[in-house]
């Protein structure tokens, strides 16, 4: 349960536009009743005709008419199942869902999932929410139901893991789903209400995140735009990344455990925190602290944590929990290891070499990045040990290894390079070319934390960066913003560390990270409104610039609370 509620919670000028080839051109709101809301409207079926991926049966629920509630006005909804090409018993179906409001902006919206999905995602919220706001939203299970977080998560038929054994609903999950439900939701909107969509979008976090840039990169004629939070960009290595941890520290003078993590981020702090100009506990130069702490590049034999080294490479006190506790040669080396790119054997799709890993950040021990146990197949693990269990352990035993009881410690790297490189077509959204998307008019937010400890910043960056090298600043400004909110995490939300690079105690207080993405991108869209490469966010009393990458917010003068005290500078 703590692992699923970890990733649930994952989951909000006149431009020439070229609108995506069968969306529609009339606008203003129509509206539909409960008289609306029947199978003789919208049917039992949609054609396999319509659907541009494969599958073997679209079937319709009944419609519900769902009555008003608090602050939400009745509403119709229709569920739909997708049948599998595939025949075994391991292939799933697609279960999607629509909601159609009564008063409709000609507007739609497909919703991400989080995590490794497995549930249709909410579609309707308060008014402020795109369903209160009058736009149709849809979404899907991705092809597989409940499961996915870990080991033994699934609790019996019909919500199984042996899905991840099965090609099909790999490959619905890391894109065919998106597509298929889209293709499904317009035939439904067109036969509620006579027309498709003027615009319609992407919307998610994380997973979801993942997924918009999926589409746009795919299926670049079916979106208007799309907004990513937090995107978990190198899906199949991702999934790696905590075992490939564990794996290093399979000798036990490697292990680095929950008591070092004081040390760990007050060492980020003392060599970070002033690097933006202020000494106020948060790390803004996102960028410099990475050049610092990432060993694989710059300067070579570079030790950045060479002030923590236990004198004589031995800890007289292990219990130490205190900022002042050392480290020895070994937990050393696998914090190098956690905080610099991680270099494949050979490269995967897209030509891509490295997984690049964490940034330095507050939360160290976050999301199960240090663990507080040793496993079975780690030096010193009782003989009682149980196998490493944790999100994403399904991409390396089933996805990866074909086995969903094989230990991920067994993994090496090289053996399983064919099948990774395999995967990583399928479920990693790091091709940077979306000229397709950009030419038919497309726009893109996405933002990310460089605290997030279940994502990986480091790729999210890389990933930002492959995208100017492949397009150009000049053309990726015209249709996407790449921010970065520094200091925040998976939710996009941080405090200040509460002892700041130069040992002073301080106060926690919210970073703030309040900005619309869904209005600003169909601003964008719609009225050919860019939003700026910097934007004020807010956050209580407080306010801060969102800077595009790679610029981060420079301290200038000024209150610190004050966005206008800030520019936003290039490292």
């Amino acid at each position: 349960m703590k692992q699923a509620l970890l990733w649930m919670a994952l989951t909000a000028g006149a431009t020439a536009l070229i609108w995506p080839a069968g969306v529609g051109a009339e606008t203003g709101t129509k509206t539909i009743s409960e008289a609306d809301c029947t199978t003789a409207k919208l049917g039992d079926s949609v054609p396999l005709s319509a659907i541009g991926e494969p599958v073997s049966a679209v079937t319709l629920s009944a419609p519900r008419w769902n009555p008003a509630a608090k602050n939400a006005p009745a509403y119709c909804s229709v569920n739909g199942a997708m049948a599998p090409v595939d025949k075994s018993p391991t292939a799933k179906p697609i279960n999607f869902q629509v909601a159609f409001p009564p008063a409709w902006n000609g507007r739609a919206v497909q919703l991400g999932g989080g995590g490794m999905n497995g549930t249709i995602p909410g579609l309707t919220g308060g008014a402020a929410s795109p369903f209160g706001l009058g736009y149709v939203t849809y979404g899907s299970d991705s092809g597989h139901q409940i499961g996915g977080f870990g080991r033994g998560a699934a609790k019996g038929p019909p919500s199984s893991d042996d899905w991840a054994l099965n090609d099909e609903a790999i490959q619905n999950l890391g894109y065919m789903q998106m597509k298929k439900t889209h293709d499904a939701a317009m035939v439904l909107i067109e036969r509620m209400y006579g027309s498709k969509p003027q615009y319609n979008y992407y919307v998610g976090s994380s997973q979801g995140g993942r997924e918009a840039l999926t589409v746009a990169g795919r299926y670049p004629t079916d979106y208007n735009g799309v907004a990513a939070n937090v995107p978990i960009v190198g899906f199949s290595s991702l999934m790696l990344g905590p075992a490939l941890i564990r794996i290093h520290e399979i000798p036990q003078a490697n292990w680095v455990t929950p008591a070092k993590v004081n040390a760990i981020r007050g060492e980020f702090m003392h060599q970070c925190d002033k690097l933006d100009g202020l000494v106020d506990g948060v790390i803004n130069n996102y960028m410099a602290c990475r050049e610092i702490f990432d060993v694989k590049q710059g300067k070579p034999n570079r030790h950045p944590w060479a002030s923590k080294r236990c004198p004589n490479d031995a800890d007289p006190n292990p219990s130490d929990t205190s900022a002042e506790a050392c480290l020895t040669d070994g937990q050393i080396s696998t914090l190098e290891f956690v905080y610099s790119r991680y270099p494949f054997s050979q490269p995967l799709a897209n030509g891509v070499k490295t997984f690049g890993m964490w940034l330095p950040n507050t939360d160290p021990s976050g999301s199960g990045l240090i663990a507080n146990t040793r496993f079975r197949g780690q030096e010193g693990a009782p003989e009682t040990a149980g196998p490493y269990n944790w999100i994403g352990v399904l991409g390396m035993s089933a996805f990866v290894m074909r086995d969903l009881q094989a230990n991920p410690l067994d993994y090496v790297e090289g053996k399983y390079n064919p099948r990774r490189e395999e995967l990583s077509g399928v479920l990693d959204s790091d091709n940077p070319d979306f000229s397709a998307f950009a030419r038919r008019g497309g726009k893109m937010i996405v933002a990310i934390g460089s605290n997030d400890t279940l994502a990986s910043p480091g790729t999210q960056l890389d990933f930002y960066q492959a995208i100017l090298d492949k397009m150009g600043r000049s053309k990726v400004d015209s249709f996407a913003r790449l921010y970065v909110l520094p200091q925040t995490g998976h939710g996009l939300t941080g405090t200040n560390y509460t002892t700041d690079g130069d040992g002073k105690k301080l106060e926690a207080k919210p970073i703030p990270n309040t900005f619309d993405r869904l209005a600003m991108l169909t601003d964008w869209v719609e009225k050919g409104t860019a939003p700026g490469k910097s934007i004020k966010v807010t956050g209580g009393d407080r306010s801060m610039p969102m800077c595009s990458y790679p610029e981060f917010p420079e301290y200038g003068k000024g209150p610190a609370t004050d966005a206008e005290s800030y520019q936003c500078s290039a490292h």
